[in-house]
């Protein structure tokens, strides 16, 4: 593949790039403009998302008939590395999950009805949305097939979910949902996926799950379903497809965290090297001493591995592949790499990195979910042992 970006994806980039610096992460000082959960105040996010809009930057992940940008996978990959900076970017420019994620998929597969009615009042930034498919065990988590515990059961032409979802990111603000059911036995096909509104009866939040934080907008929610009804025109796709609409959901969605956690990484070594270029320490800045270069040296070449791995995945996907194995290196790699350089950052900024005086605390304590949102780097590794198994050989081949 060829890494050279086209001149109108350059251009967004940098736009993107100064409208953060200028606008975004000036914020990050002030903590007054924090809720209770340690995210951007949802006031201050509307006035964001209103200049975001004014400056003609909103949504590059949808198409230009919906007011977004219409960028491709390797176009977003750029993008929402420099919206990643910024602990507070993402979501300024509505590319924060799990609304990113919903977006691609109701604008892939939604019925023209179903795009007016779900999907336009999140492209407009009206509204949130959240995704259940996890549940307490022993009931689904990261093979939903073979475990949800979830049901769906038709009276006339209605569906009646009954059953428990937990760590349901968003839940908290979201107005849209979709929500993963079971409705047969069958181990690929006995799943099914429904919209549903936060005014519906017969559900409910019984808690949002306090963690080591700090939380998106809307927490990580518990929710019980106790005869919900839901219309068979709510039904996305056939049924039997909810596996399919999962795995279509959260193959881009995995790899669109690693476009913002590469951002993350980045600023954490910024802030690194602005401190260790002026920290004076036994007679010299911390930056000439050759320990310190081997910390920095690594953590750059792990970033810019992840990067390669994350555009290498975002290229198959535009040449219409699934990128199952790409997506799931890139998954694993870019994690650990978002951890480790938070961690080296912190060591380099001493108690300060330690402190609220950066962020570098803040991307710590998000880092450590990494290896575990959207499949936990177990999982993925077992995907790429079972491609290794299949593929022998083939598995590194150039043009796979």
């Amino acid at each position: 593949m060829d890494f050279t970006l086209s001149s109108p994806v350059q251009q967004y980039c940098e736009q993107v790039r100064l409208f953060v610096q200028q606008n975004i992460i000036p914020l990050e000082q002030d903590p007054n403009n924090y809720d209770e959960y340690e995210n951007l105040n949802l006031e201050i996010v509307k006035v964001l998302q209103d200049k975001v809009k004014s400056a003609g930057l909103w949504l590059p992940q949808m198409p230009e008939e919906l007011g977004g940008q219409g960028l491709s996978i390797v176009g977003l990959a750029a993008s929402y590395e420099e919206m990643g900076r910024s602990i507070f970017g993402p979501v300024a420019f509505n590319c924060a999950a799990p609304d990113d994620g919903t977006m691609m998929l109701l604008n892939n597969i939604g019925t023209d009805a179903q795009k007016e009615k779900w999907l336009k009042p999140i492209v407009d930034g009206t509204v949130r949305s959240a995704f259940a498919m996890t549940e307490p065990a022993p009931g689904s988590g990261s093979d939903p097939g073979g475990m949800m515990k979830t049901t769906a059961e038709k009276k006339g032409d209605h569906w009646l979910i009954r059953g428990r979802k937990w760590f349901i990111t968003g839940a908290g603000v979201a107005e849209h949902f979709i929500v993963v059911a079971r409705t047969s036995n069958d181990p690929r096909r006995g799943l099914t996926a429904f919209l549903f509104h936060r005014d519906s009866p017969g559900w409910s939040i019984e808690r949002r799950i306090r963690t080591l934080g700090p939380d998106e907008h809307g927490g990580h929610c518990e929710l019980v379903f106790e005869n919900l009804e839901i219309p068979d025109e709510n039904r996305l796709l056939e049924v039997g497809d909810g596996l399919k609409v999962t795995q279509m959901r959260l193959g881009t969605a995995r790899l669109t965290h690693c476009m913002r956690w590469l951002g993350l990484a980045k600023r954490c070594l910024e802030i690194a090297t602005d401190y260790i270029n002026e920290r004076e320490a036994f007679g010299k800045r911390l930056s000439e001493r050759e320990g310190i270069q081997w910390m920095i040296g690594e953590v750059a070449m792990e970033i810019q591995i992840g990067r390669l791995l994350t555009m290498h995945a975002a290229w198959k996907l535009d040449q219409g592949d699934f990128a199952r194995k790409e997506v799931s290196m890139a998954k694993v790699a870019v994690a650990d790499t978002l951890h480790k350089a938070a961690d080296t950052a912190i060591q380099l900024n001493g108690a300060r990195g330690y402190s609220k005086d950066t962020i570098l605390e803040w991307v710590y304590r998000y880092a450590r979910s990494a290896r575990l949102v959207d499949g936990a780097s177990e999982v993925h590794k077992m995907v790429l042992a079972k491609n290794v198994a299949k593929q022998g050989r083939e598995f590194w081949a150039w043009g796979g």
